[in-house]
């Protein structure tokens, strides 16, 4: 199964279910951190690492004593990475998304690709949890390539847990089309909510089953729970509102560090789902 822990903004505690979902399944589970620009899952998991593996995609060279500038090429381009002007096509890799359409649009066979390297996969292991995660390059502007590496890695006949960027852009996208079922961390707070509604469209455009856990919740607003009464979503969890939390966060250390108690309650959800999606497949 393949599990994308998802939300509609930051700060809502993707992480801190994803951790405490891999520490919970008390099974080898491969974790999988695809928030490529601050991946954080290792520094609660803290495993031991022991690969590094560098991420490239293919970018144009244009070879200039070849080139004519007739610019078909760039006419091709829909995202600007190459641009005639004049004598020579001039090639922006940052903005290049690997299409290779211009190679095959020039009549000179002027445009060659090499490797373009944007990240890094980093792998380790703690305990019975095998760690990947994606570091983006400074100053590349697009994470989807190195999230799909990143998939990549996911186990075929067992649990992956898949840790995404917030938000609802391309990233998030990427990471959760193809998951089994996805989860998605809110808040109780009237951001939390607006948030949540755009990703639930997402999801329900992807056509992905979900559900919603509450996060740091407390009793004084339950503006997100009444939203999924309205719209018949799942709420599966409530984490609730506790100092102790904020506490062991701060250390490094995992939710199931302060409220161990939680930790059957994540493994009944995480039974729950699975069941739910062996029925849906013998149905």
């Amino acid at each position: 199964m393949k599990l994308a822990i998802a939300s509609g903004k930051g700060g809502t505690g993707k992480t801190t279910v994803s951790v405490a979902l891999a520490l919970s399944a008390g099974k080898d589970v491969m974790y999988l951190d695809c928030d490529v620009e601050e991946p954080n899952g290792k520094l609660f998991l803290h495993p031991e690492i022991d690969a590094t593996d560098t991420v490239s995609v293919p970018v144009p060279v244009v070879n200039r004593e070849l080139c004519n500038g007739c610019g078909d090429c760039s006419d091709i381009c829909e995202f600007n990475a190459i641009v005639s002007q004049g004598e020579y096509a001039i090639v922006f890799p940052e903005l290049c998304h690997s299409c290779g359409g211009c190679m095959y649009a020039c009549p000179e066979n002027a445009i060659t690709e090499e490797m373009h390297p944007i990240g890094s996969l980093i792998h380790g292991r703690a305990g019975k949890v095998q760690y990947v995660e994606g570091v983006l390059n400074i100053g590349v502007a697009m994470a989807t390539p190195l999230i799909k590496a990143v998939k990549e890695r996911a186990t075929e006949d067992g649990l992956s847990i898949i840790d995404s960027p917030p938000g609802t852009s391309c990233s998030m996208v990427t990471t959760v089309r193809d998951a089994d079922f996805v989860l998605l961390v809110t808040e109780p707070t009237p951001f939390g909510l607006h948030d949540l509604k755009i990703a639930v469209k997402t999801v329900e455009e992807l056509g992905r089953p979900f559900a919603v856990i509450i996060n740091r919740f407390d009793q004084t607003d339950n503006c997100v729970d009444v939203f999924c009464q309205e719209e018949g979503i799942a709420v599966l969890l409530r984490i609730p509102e506790n100092r102790k939390v904020a506490e062991v966060y701060s250390r490094g250390e995992p939710l199931l560090s302060a409220l161990p108690e939680l930790k059957s309650d994540f493994q009944l959800m995480l039974s729950a789902i699975e069941d739910g999606l062996r029925a849906g497949e013998n149905g």
